[in-house]
């Protein structure tokens, strides 16, 4: 017969939840995993006993755990045994963690590694003096010897990818990214190389980790996202590359804001903001717009408004755009008012700031174009405005057969939930019959 497990007993009663909270918890986590779970309160109770959960459902245990405490839950603090060894998040070396990272995103089959898609609050951030320059030494493979032109050849991609991203969305892009991190950039941070061209390269290849974790995120695989941003974080700090370091802090705050996990989000961009004291003003926007819209989802009023006007001030004293990937331009600004004007539950000048950011935004970002419009027709139905909303909801329709996107997919199902009981409207029922010539089957079938 089992022991009871005391330790994980512990954590229940520190939660505070019944037994019933604790296995609704753990199922919730399933289904944003893509793993539905159905456990109830017997489930639970043996867990406690000291009935050993399935391996699958571990993890999820301990990130209810994490979330609801606030801090890392380890499997040992748990009363579990350690995972496997391709499940542990020990991966033996930044090149090989990258290499295994990126062979698992091309292999469908291997997708469904424990947690992969699950967002981790109690995911440990290497801080800035923890990775700078102390990556391991760069193993010697098969590669010949490198130089600056093969350094320029992986910016040079990484920027195509970024523009096909989006374009065309991160379903589309995200597999030439994997394969090409697997095939080309990895046996290049392996290769010999004088020291200029080592760091110049791992800065490049910094770049294009965050780029693919960046959609990632796009299709909704979120664990893996975050095992991206944080090679990029260890190959940034390596480099001495401030700016990707500072810019993938702040991609896993909007992560993180998006799936509503304020606090963890303020942390986050917090922490960009605080590794780049040197930043100019388009970076120092960058990173207020975030911290603003952070501080907004806490409630924090007087901060968010300050962040905001910060960010409104230096986007002021930015120079021109310079180029598209990891920019921020006026359409993101007031991206960024309409979201902290939203939290703050000015839901009129919410629509307002959203109606300016659409036309600021450059026509080729097709898959940005198709969520913030969704969302400003979300807002304007929100607002009573049904007429408005089917307007803007109909130009996301004509953008969104072009996209190939997971973000993109859950909005135009939201947009046929939400429409659905104004059928009886002549405008609703247009473009509700609209969607449904444009929105794949499986996805009306879920």
């Amino acid at each position: 017969m089992a022991s009871p497990n005391e330790t994980l007993a512990r954590l229940h009663r520190e939660t505070d939840w019944t037994l019933r909270q604790f296995a609704q918890e753990v199922n919730k986590l399933g289904t944003e995993r893509g793993t539905p779970l159905k456990y109830r309160e017997p489930s639970v109770h043996q867990w406690l006993n000291g009935h050993m959960p399935k391996e699958t459902v571990r993890p999820l245990i301990l990130e209810a755990l994490a979330r609801k405490l606030g801090r890392p839950i380890t499997y040992s603090a748990a009363g579990f045994p350690p995972p496997p060894a391709e499940e542990s998040s020990a991966l033996p070396s930044t090149v090989e963690g990258l290499l295994d990272l990126g062979r698992a995103d091309m292999d469908p089959s291997r997708r469904s590694v424990l947690g992969v898609g699950l967002f981790s609050v109690a995911l440990t951030v290497p801080d800035w003096p923890d990775v700078v320059g102390r990556m391991e030494a760069a193993q010697k493979g098969d590669t010949q010897r490198i130089g600056m032109s093969d350094v320029q050849s992986v910016i040079a991609m990484t920027e195509r990818l970024s523009d096909i991203d989006d374009q065309f969305g991160g379903r589309t892009a995200r597999p030439m990214a994997a394969a090409y991190m697997v095939n080309t950039v990895t046996p290049y941070l392996r290769a010999d190389a004088p020291e200029s061209v080592r760091k110049a390269m791992m800065a490049a290849a910094s770049d294009l980790s965050y780029l693919t974790g960046y959609m990632a995120v796009d299709e909704g695989v979120h664990g893996m996202a975050q095992r991206y941003y944080v090679k990029a974080l260890e190959l940034a700090g390596a480099s001495e590359d401030h700016l990707t370091y500072c810019t993938t802090l702040r991609g896993m705050s909007v992560q993180a804001v998006d799936l509503g996990h304020g606090s963890e989000a303020l942390r986050l961009a917090d922490a960009a903001s605080a590794a780049s004291p040197q930043a100019g003003p388009r970076m120092r926007a960058f990173l207020a717009g975030q911290q603003a819209h952070a501080a907004a989802q806490q409630g924090n009023k007087r901060m968010a408004l300050l962040r905001i006007r910060e960010a409104e001030t230096a986007m002021e004293k930015a120079e021109s755009q310079s180029k598209t990937f990891g920019s921020y331009n006026p359409s993101s600004l007031a991206y960024h008012v309409g979201q902290v004007r939203y939290e703050l539950g000015d839901l009129a000048g919410s629509v307002e700031s959203f109606k300016e950011s659409n036309r600021l935004r450059p026509s080729t970002f097709r898959r940005t174009s198709i969520r913030y419009l969704s969302m400003l027709a979300e807002r304007q139905l929100e607002a009573g405005h049904l007429e408005a909303a089917c307007e803007t909801w109909g130009s996301a329709l004509e953008i969104y057969p072009l996209v190939q996107s997971g973000q993109c997919d859950r909005s135009i199902v939201t947009m046929h939930s939400l429409i659905r009981p104004y059928l009886n409207n002549r405008t609703a029922r247009d473009l509700f019959e609209r969607a449904r010539v444009v929105t794949p089957p499986q996805l009306l079938a879920r």
